[in-house]
């Protein structure tokens, strides 16, 4: 069974516990077992159980963050003693990419990173598509290893021999579901909205921007009408051929949070809505309409797969 210990930012703990969740059929195959700082009991010295957990790990995943790397833990003890450990071969370090942000150029950027070609999870349209490409990487490298081959012996004479109270509680099995759910606030939500409509309002400007640079022929109309609302158009040679108004719907008008419509923004109808729901865990968005399609229908959207969503519907003529 192999060790696999996670250095992250405190800030991404709830993207660890999604990956944590998503590396279950690993441990229920006895393949792996995990360990993160939030094991350690009270009264423990930090630095020494970090250390020891890292020097017994067989895998180290680094959950790249801008704050990952704005930490000067993660980055200058952390990373140092995972990648000097990496280079005696003693275990496998694997970056894994949870949100954007420069990496390329650091110390770890000359590892393969996870997911494929360094897209981050949280760019994904359903992070649960990221973190299973992640596990599949994982998955390759215990193979390399030879995890799941390893004889059972070693453990049974670690575990024959006798353990203080101390190192039992310190270091012994535990669950790894120990996340419980978390409340979310009528000002998260409404943080949540607000923030999901400005970061649609720069998608679309910059995709916009991008399509029309790359085809000639077509040219873009973008309207901010207000902070809560906008409208986008392309044009084929002159002729318009695709339209849209994007805004944050309110609560008494039963449409959805923020709202999509072919014929501009409107108070009376709309094409397709998501809205703003939580799984307990995290807030995300969930489309009203069922125009998603594909294993991730139906779950939560990131503000990058909300907005991907809303692009596929407002390109469609070009693509038909």
């Amino acid at each position: 069974m192999a060790k696999l210990v996670f250095s992250y930012s405190h800030v991404d703990e709830e993207l660890r516990n999604e990956l944590e969740k998503h590396l279950m059929p690993l441990k229920r195959l006895g393949l792996i077992n995990t360990w993160h700082d939030r094991r350690i009991i009270a009264g423990t010295e930090l630095h020494g159980e970090i250390n020891q957990h890292f020097d017994d790990a067989d895998v180290i995943l680094l959950l790249i963050s801008p704050d990952f790397i704005n930490s000067n833990y993660c980055y200058d003890i952390e990373v140092k003693h995972a990648l000097e450990r990496h280079a005696k071969g003693e275990a496998r370090v694997v970056p894994v990419i949870l949100r954007t942000c420069d990496w390329h150029d650091l110390p770890f950027g000359k590892l393969m990173a996870t997911p494929r070609d360094g897209h981050p999870v949280a760019k994904f349209s359903h992070v649960e598509d990221g973190f299973y490409e992640v596990v599949q990487a994982i998955k390759a490298v215990l193979g390399e290893l030879g995890a799941g081959r390893k004889s059972s012996s070693s453990a049974v004479s670690t575990s024959s021999q006798p353990a203080t109270l101390s190192s039992s509680l310190g270091h012994g099995p535990r669950s790894s579901n120990l996340g419980i759910k978390k409340e979310f606030s009528d000002r998260d939500k409404d943080i949540a909205k607000r923030e999901g409509i400005q970061f649609l309002s720069r998608f679309f400007q910059n995709s916009l921007n991008e399509i029309c640079e790359r085809n000639p022929t077509l040219d873009q109309d973008f309207q901010q009408k207000d902070a809560d609302s906008f409208e986008a158009a392309l044009y084929n040679k002159g002729k318009r051929v695709c339209h849209c108004g994007i805004w944050r719907s309110g609560s008494d008008m039963g449409f959805g949070d923020i709202c999509y419509s072919q014929s501009g923004v409107s108070n009376t109808s709309c094409n397709d809505a998501v809205s703003l729901e939580d799984d307990g865990i995290m807030l995300g968005f969930r489309s009203m309409m069922g125009g998603m399609v594909g294993p991730g229908r139906g779950s939560l959207l990131t503000n990058e797969g909300m907005a991907e969503h809303f692009w596929n519907e407002f390109i469609r003529p070009l693509k038909f």
